[in-house]
C-alpha cells in the first residue's frame, strides 16, 4: 500500500517540488512579522503566489504529457516571479530585514534554478 502511494504523488520526489514547498513554509514564517494591515492586501497575495509555485508542479506532473507539464512548469514560474516581486515590495516598506529577504531570494534562485533545468530536460 506505501509504495502505491508513492508513485500516486511521485512530484513529491522532485527536487524542485520540495524545495518550492520549503519556500512558501519560509514565506509563512516571514509574513508572520508583517503588520496586521497587510493581513488583506499583502500578505495574502504573497502566500497565494508562493503556494502556487509548489502546486502548478505537483498539479502539472499529473498531465497526460510533458508538453502540459511544461506548461505547468511555466507557470510555477511566473508564480515565483510573482513571489520576487512581493518579497521586494516587504522589504521597501521595511516589512522584512535585509538578511530575511536576501534568505528568501535565495532560495527562489534555487527553485528558478530547479525549474529551467527541469523545463530544459522536458523539452528534449
Amino acid at each position: 500500500m506505501e509504495k502505491a502511494k508513492e508513485r500516486e504523488f511521485g512530484f513529491k520526489k522532485l527536487v524542485v517540488w520540495q524545495k518550492a514547498v520549503d519556500l512558501a513554509e519560509e514565506v509563512y514564517k516571514a509574513v508572520r512579522g508583517f503588520p496586521r494591515k497587510e493581513s488583506f492586501v499583502l500578505v495574502p497575495q504573497l502566500l497565494r503566489c508562493a503556494n502556487s509555485i509548489s502546486a502548478n508542479i505537483a498539479e502539472g506532473s499529473f498531465r497526460r504529457s510533458k508538453k502540459e507539464f511544461v506548461q505547468f512548469l511555466y507557470v510555477a514560474k511566473g508564480s515565483l516571479g510573482e513571489t520576487v516581486t512581493y518579497l521586494e515590495i516587504a522589504l521597501r516598506q521595511k516589512y522584512l530585514s535585509i538578511s530575511e529577504y536576501n534568505e528568501l531570494i535565495l532560495k527562489s534562485k534555487e527553485v528558478l534554478t530547479l525549474l529551467v533545468g527541469l523545463i530544459n530536460s522536458l523539452k528534449k
